[in-house]
């Protein structure tokens, strides 16, 4: 896949957010939400319903090829 939907940005989002849901009394986000947050704040400031795979930071790449794996299954 090289490029990620915003429908399927968001589903990553709440799949980490169901693994590992938000702590503290801020309540954080896991890591890889977090990195696909910021992705997905990008995209919906920008108006765009897909982006590149290679633009995402480490995290967030390693996050949505975890949650396609996942979720073929």
């Amino acid at each position: 896949m090289l490029y990620i939907s915003i429908q399927e940005l968001e589903s990553a989002i709440n799949y980490w957010r169901n693994l590992s849901p938000a702590r503290g009394d801020e309540l954080s986000l896991c890591a890889e939400a977090s990195a696909l947050a910021k992705a997905y704040a990008l995209m919906i400031i920008q108006g765009a319903q897909r982006a590149p795979i290679d633009v995402l930071d480490e995290t967030a790449r390693s996050a949505i090829q975890k949650f396609i794996k996942d979720t073929q299954k």
